[in-house]
Parts: C-alpha cells; sequence; structure tokens
C-alpha cells in the first residue's frame, strides 16, 4: 500500500487524513455528547454536526492530538448556541446498551444494576460543567491535558474542577442512599458503591 495523500495539500504523508483523526474518535465523541446533551437523539446529532464542522475546518487542524481536537469540537457543538439541550426525559439504560452479558447470579446482577442506575442518576443530578469533567476523565480516560485542551482551560482549573467533581458525586451518592435506604441493601454494598466513586 503506498503513502497517505492528504486531501488538502496533496503531500504524501505531510498530514494525518480526516479519516485517520475524527473516525477513531466518534464513539468518544457519541459518549461524550450523550452526556453532556442528555439525549440519544440529539447526542447523534450533536456528533453528525460536529464531524461536519470538523471535515469543514480540517485545514486548520496542525497536527498533534487529534481526539483533544475533535472533542473541544463536540463540545463546542453542545454548548453552541443554536442548540438548545432537552431536560432528562429517559434515562440512559445501560445494560441495554452493553454488549456484554454477566453470567453472575441474579442476587449480584441486581445490586449491580442498582448501583449503576445510582451513579447514572448521581451523574446527571450534578451541573453541567462537574458532569463533563467527570465524563471526560472517568469515562473517556482523558488525561489532564487534553482535557485543558478539550475544554480550553488551564490544567489547574481542570484539576481543582474535577476534584469538586468527585466531592459533588460523592455526595450526591450519599444522599441518594441516604433518601432510598433500599438501594443500599447492607453496609456491604453501600461501601462498594462509595469505592466506586
Amino acid at each position: 500500500m503506498g503513502k497517505a495523500v492528504n486531501q488538502f495539500n496533496g503531500a504524501p504523508g505531510a498530514r494525518e487524513t480526516f479519516e485517520d483523526v475524527v473516525l477513531p474518535n466518534l464513539d468518544a465523541a457519541y459518549r461524550l455528547a450523550r452526556w453532556l446533551t442528555r439525549d440519544e437523539c440529539d447526542a447523534e446529532d450533536v456528533v453528525q454536526e460536529a464531524s461536519l464542522r470538523a471535515l469543514r475546518y480540517f485545514r486548520t487542524f496542525a497536527g498533534g492530538n487529534g481526539r483533544a481536537w475533535f472533542l473541544r469540537i463536540v463540545r463546542n457543538t453542545c454548548h453552541g448556541g443554536r442548540r438548545r439541550i432537552r431536560a432528562l426525559t429517559d434515562p440512559f439504560d445501560e445494560e441495554r446498551h452493553s454488549s456484554l452479558q454477566s453470567t453472575s447470579n441474579p442476587e449480584a446482577l441486581m445490586l449491580r444494576s442498582d448501583s449503576a442506575a445510582l451513579i447514572e442518576q448521581a451523574i446527571s443530578s450534578l451541573p453541567d460543567r462537574f458532569r463533563e469533567l467527570l465524563v471526560l476523565r472517568e469515562i473517556e480516560g482523558l488525561s489532564y491535558r487534553e482535557m485543558a485542551d478539550v475544554m480550553e482551560i488551564p490544567i489547574g482549573t481542570v484539576m481543582s474542577g474535577l476534584s469538586r467533581a468527585r466531592d459533588a458525586l460523592r455526595g450526591a451518592v450519599n444522599q441518594k442512599l441516604n433518601r432510598a435506604p433500599e438501594l443500599g441493601r447492607g453496609t456491604e454494598h453501600a461501601a462498594e458503591i462509595e469505592a466506586a466513586v
């Protein structure tokens, strides 16, 4: 196979192609948009619009971290003035969208499902900024530097904001456990949930 030719400047191997930069990051873009919009259909629309923007402005991509560059476009598309983020209507069903099926006993499955639902509800109750920080770090696995690039804020602000977001998540989980003790199902399960956050 020959060298890739960049469609914008024609030089073989001079720069990465749109396909190399954007396509591997579509799943991460969807997950970020899903958490920011709280709606599957809106998330798909955001990713589509962000992909079109990335294609339109790909000539301005100067190389480097393509994932952070594309996720910044997704984030900006979510927060853009033309898009109103609708309120949460249907909770995201983790089990329905998961490709892995556990063969554990029914009680363990129920406890795991309760824990996931509790953490999801707690994350959804957080302010947008905290939710965004947690999703980028804990779900997408971005480094502090990548998060700073995506959110266009200093790295120190990322670190302090992430600390506050984790504290807020811990508080939200504890509040939900105190309101609905049946979700805790005993101290062992409550300790597992606490350790997860």
